[in-house]
């Protein structure tokens, strides 16, 4: 296997999350763990991804403090792959990705399911970003600034 280029140590947030969920298997991974996949086989199941390939993924993100594992819940010998908060915390990039395709899919009648509330039973509204304010931002509105205290804002004002 190609090893990749790590962006743990890199100065962009972006960078360093897609270091940690960037390829398409792990963020597969956790959004079957979110809908309460638990046990390799059931992974392996429903991804129909490769032993070898779901062991090393796993591992990673187990690694990376997004899966943990635990004795399985029914007593038996088996160990269970649970989300952390940190796993929990990729939830809502998974919607956002799940919504960027839901509009910008060149076939979008394909996609056969609608993320719901389960209370209501009514669609997900569209994430957006708002301010402190409450304006609604756009690309344009926002802006990237050192962070007080970091190694690149002392850079800036040297």
């Amino acid at each position: 296997m190609v090893k990749r280029t790590s962006f743990e140590k890199d100065d962009c947030p972006i960078a360093r999350s897609l270091d940690a969920i960037g390829d398409w298997w792990s963020m597969l991974i956790i959004r079957e763990a979110l809908f309460g996949r638990r046990r390799f086989g059931e992974f392996q199941k429903s991804l129909g991804l490769a032993k070898n390939i779901l062991t090393v993924r796993l591992r990673s993100l187990v690694d990376q403090g997004i899966l943990k594992l635990a004795p399985a819940s029914d007593g038996s010998a088996y160990q269970e792959y649970l989300l952390t908060p940190k796993g929990r915390g990729v939830f809502p990039i998974l919607v956002a990705l799940r919504q960027w395709s839901e509009e910008f899919d060149v076939h979008p009648e394909e996609i056969t399911t609608v993320l719901v509330d389960k209370q209501s039973g009514r669609p997900v509204r569209k994430l957006e970003l708002y301010s402190e304010d409450r304006r609604l931002l756009g690309a344009g509105d926002t802006a990237l600034k050192p962070r007080p205290g970091s190694k690149r804002a002392r850079r800036v004002s040297a």
